[in-house]
């Protein structure tokens, strides 16, 4: 092939990049002309009750008090689709022996997801505190999933006063090497909220398909048909893609969390684990090893969320390990 030869099918591909890059923008555009919402119904089947927060706004949270002891608090995970839903099973099996919370995180469920804030970790721990400190209002064992353990180990290194115990499910900050890492987070934030991407992208993030192909990772099995359902539902309303925007920039990471907050904690901590998608736990012996308040049980075969496949098992290692602590 000659040199004008090469000139003109390079400008070919060109022009059919350029096409096609058009096509993608235009399809982004033409869907973020449209803010689909469906129906919401309640995740759990207990009361929903609901209060103002000063700095996150509007915060809702399921609770069953009908038992006596000392309170459990469940949080959820942050994803581009989370909600109660994730913890279920862990609600219904402690309220038939405790008084059970679960509250729903800014920017999730049925919490205000306004669009007008930064979500970001002080945003996320400040919720933790209050929602103890003022709908509680005594220490909690309290149970976190995947990158919100970061959040409520640093609330309890704030106010450990307010917290028993902790226990993170397959928790971030454990992965060896990512405290020397660097991050584009706010760059990659204003990326990710520019008008003609930020709700197409999270349209195409929270397809059913999609939905579903990634809560898959988080099971050994097939994903239970109700939490990929109720993962859609929640990730179709208003507002619904201002937080998860914030986690897909990577600001919501705290990536020097384990010499900042998890080595200085004071409260016994259990961390339950195996494999999962996202994290790896590298780092995780060393803690335990190190520090008596750490301990650390792996729960094979899970990845990411063991209540939901082997209960008996999660509500086995947890009972013993709050008898232990008293």
């Amino acid at each position: 092939m000659n040199t004008d030869s090469n000139k003109r099918a390079g400008f070919g591909w060109k022009i059919i990049g350029g096409l096609a890059l058009a096509a993608g923008v235009g399809y982004l555009y033409k869907q973020s002309q449209e803010e689909e919402t469906v129906p919401l119904p309640k995740s759990i089947e207990s009361d929903l009750e609901q209060f103002y927060s000063d700095v996150a706004g509007e915060l809702f949270y399921y609770v069953d008090r009908r038992q006596s002891g000392r309170p459990l608090l469940l949080l959820h995970s942050i994803n581009a689709a989370p909600s109660s839903m994730e913890i279920r099973p862990l609600f219904d099996h402690y309220r038939q022996e405790r008084p059970v919370y679960s509250l729903e995180l800014p920017g999730f469920g049925f919490s205000e997801r306004s669009g007008n804030r930064p979500y970001l970790p002080e945003l996320y721990t400040q919720a933790i505190i209050e929602m103890v400190s003022t709908q509680i209002g005594t220490a909690v064992d309290a149970i976190a999933l995947s990158l919100t353990s970061e959040f409520v180990a640093r609330a309890a290194l704030l106010r450990p006063d307010l917290f028993n115990s902790l226990t993170l499910v397959s928790p971030t900050g454990f992965q060896a090497g990512q405290s020397e890492k660097e991050y584009p987070g706010e760059k990659l934030y204003q990326f990710f909220s520019l008008p003609i991407l930020s709700q197409g992208l999270y349209k195409l993030l929270t397809k059913r398909p999609i939905i579903k192909y990634y809560s898959d990772q988080s099971f050994v099995g097939e994903s239970a048909p109700q939490f990929v359902s109720y993962a859609y539902a929640t990730s179709h309303q208003k507002g619904a893609r201002f937080a998860p925007l914030y986690f897909l920039s990577t600001q919501l990471f705290t990536f020097d969390i384990l010499p900042a907050v998890y080595e200085k904690l004071t409260v016994p901590a259990m961390v339950l684990y195996d494999e999962d998608p996202n994290v790896t736990f590298e780092n995780l012996p060393t803690l335990i090893n190190s520090q008596d308040n750490w301990h650390a049980t792996q729960l094979s075969p899970s990845r990411g969320l063991p209540h939901w496949e082997m209960l008996g098992q999660v509500t086995a290692v947890l009972d013993q390990f709050w008898e232990n602590i008293g």
